[in-house]
């Protein structure tokens, strides 16, 4: 049976959460992340020709071919926001985060917000450092001017203020040197896990 593939765009939203669902899935599962590298390079899971003697086709063995394995399907809901969530569950864990952002914080003074957000503070530090590792895009200090060459990464560098024109050289004063991630790490989920649960509600005996 021959399947087609619908070429109509997907909207940019769609497009936004499936990239971020696919960047997670491809951490946590090899399978997944095997899969998706042989669709990306197709020529790489093509197997080499053989070279063909003198002996005639005929008289060679034939191959046996494996029968055939489907995959399961993907859980579609099950891989949506699992990654986001297993940060936000150790966001949470470390630095009480989600406590924080829940918490009007109209009717607190300076000081209060100050206190807490220290020990937000340390906790999401804490997971910075131990799940990620990241670099300065631009090793220039901050308040520098720059002289950008036309073709310059439009994605690693965003010009603001008054722009005008598309890749050409360009002259500006670096506000901030960026941040480019070079590991990225989230546990494993045990089995059983509910990703759902962000915190555990704690009751005291």
């Amino acid at each position: 049976m021959a399947f087609s593939v619908s070429e109509k765009p997907l909207d940019f939203v769609t497009r936004v959460w499936f990239a971020w669902a696919c960047f997670f899935r491809v951490l946590l599962d090899g399978s997944f992340a095997a899969r998706a590298w042989a669709i990306a390079n197709p020529a790489a899971a093509l197997p080499e020709p053989e070279a063909l003697g003198d002996e005639p086709v005929a008289s060679k063995p034939q191959a046996v071919a494996p029968p055939e394995t489907r995959e399961a399907p993907v859980d579609e809901g099950a891989l949506r926001g699992e990654g986001a969530l297993l940060l936000l569950g150790l966001l949470q864990r470390e630095g009480r985060l989600v406590d924080f952002l829940q918490q009007d914080i109209a009717s607190f003074d300076d000081a209060d917000i100050g206190a807490a957000a220290r020990v937000i503070h340390d906790g999401c530090r804490k997971i910075l450092g131990s799940r990620f590792s990241l670099e300065p895009i631009r090793g220039e200090a901050e308040g520098k001017t720059l002289e950008l060459d036309a073709g310059f990464d439009a994605h690693a560098i965003k010009l603001t203020g008054n722009v005008s024109g598309a890749g050409k050289a360009v002259k500006g004063t670096l506000k901030h040197k960026g941040w480019r991630a070079t590991k990225a790490e989230l546990p494993e989920p045990t089995k059983g896990h509910d990703g759902r649960i962000v915190c555990q509600a704690e009751v005291e005996l």
